[in-house]
């Protein structure tokens, strides 16, 4: 009776439909022994319940081996749910038994929850290329000689002596022009910086980068334009900084809070569509753009009032001077003398013999 019981929930068992498959990781490698710079081949495989979607890593970092190639099979339908593979090309360039380490996998199921997978790490054994197989050690050859005959001795003292002297008969030609000219060619002034910034931000909001939905592109360009002009303005090398160096790097020279919340509120957008593969639409990506115009407008410098003005060319001492000069009106009269006025003919300090 009691086999009977067993027997009879066994076939229970078996006739109920297949639970949700539990998610599950496996590695493997075509070889643990290579040489350098040989290409390794390692696929990892991910078992998962239909319906869910697994969560690869954006970036791996698998050093001491390089990641040269990635590829992501299509999902195929497994035993109880779905088989999803990645298949990557390593390889080392050291010395020794290596490990390649393990790395995490999210499985994220319909109901929202997300399952942490990881994989397990492999040894490799990396040898070097070349060895000699009758281990005798060789001796190691002198660098080759390059025969040198007379007509090429007779080029290098030609040279040697030519260069020097065309070089000086240059700089003699050049100096002389400057003196006959006169003068100097014109120096041409640094463009202020967020005059080079504007137009930039123009030609881009001008291109047809949102247009062919080219996002990450139209975001990574409008962020170096707002970086460089950080570096020229406020000499922070914004460019080989990240978002938090930047903003400690601007509080660092003294820039006010309220400027630095709004590179704040620019540069995260831009940091989302690089690295999280965010893609807003046209209105947002040119309300970053916006965002970046105000900024620069907001933090041009301001003009120093001691500066001459080009309606008075030398300030305001200048144009006091002009002001207190007397007019025509105001000349004063001439001061009566006792001496005799002198006639055309006469001359001051010659002597006039008398009729």
């Amino acid at each position: 009776m009691r086999m009977s019981a067993l027997l009879l929930a066994g076939l229970l068992a078996c006739a109920q439909p297949l639970q949700a498959q539990t998610p599950r990781v496996t590695t493997e490698v075509d070889t643990t022994l290579v040489t350098v710079g040989d290409r390794i081949t390692m696929t990892v495989t991910v078992d998962h319940p239909a319906g869910s979607e697994v969560i690869w890593p954006d970036s791996l970092d698998l050093a001491p081996f390089e990641v040269l190639g990635a590829r992501l099979l299509p999902s195929l339908p497994g035993e109880g749910g779905s088989r999803s593979t990645l298949i990557l090309e390593l390889a080392a360039f050291e010395l020794g038994d290596l490990e390649i380490p393990g790395f995490d996998i999210g499985v994220a199921e319909e109901t929202g929850e997300v399952t942490e997978l990881g994989t397990n790490p492999f040894g490799v054994r990396v040898t070097s290329v070349g060895l000699d197989e009758g281990g005798d050690i060789r001796d190691v050859k002198g660098p080759l000689g390059i025969p040198l005959g007379a007509g090429r001795i007779l080029l290098v003292l030609l040279a040697t002596i030519l260069v020097p002297v065309l070089a000086y008969l240059i700089y003699r030609r050049l100096a002389r022009r400057e003196v006959e000219e006169g003068k100097r060619g014109p120096i041409i002034p640094a463009r202020p910086p967020h005059e080079v910034a504007l137009e930039a931000l123009d030609r881009l909001e001008a291109s047809p980068l949102l247009e062919r939905g080219e996002v990450k592109e139209f975001h990574i360009q409008v962020s170096e334009i707002l970086r460089i002009y950080v570096e020229d303005r406020f000499h922070v090398p914004a460019l080989e900084m990240t978002t938090v160096d930047i903003i400690r790097g601007l509080e660092r020279v003294g820039v006010e809070h309220s400027v630095r919340t709004g590179f704040v509120d620019f540069l995260q957008p831009c940091d989302m569509v690089k690295f999280a593969k965010a893609r807003p639409d046209a209105q947002a990506s040119l309300g970053v753009l916006a965002l970046g115009r105000r900024l620069v407008e907001d933090t041009i410098p301001e003009a120093d009032p001691a500066a001459p003005s080009p309606e008075t060319g030398a300030g305001t001492g200048e144009a006091e001077r002009v002001e207190d000069a007397p007019t025509g009106e105001d000349k004063p009269a001439p001061v009566p003398s006792d001496e005799p006025a002198l006639t055309s003919s006469e001359e001051p300090g010659k002597e006039v013999e008398p009729s």
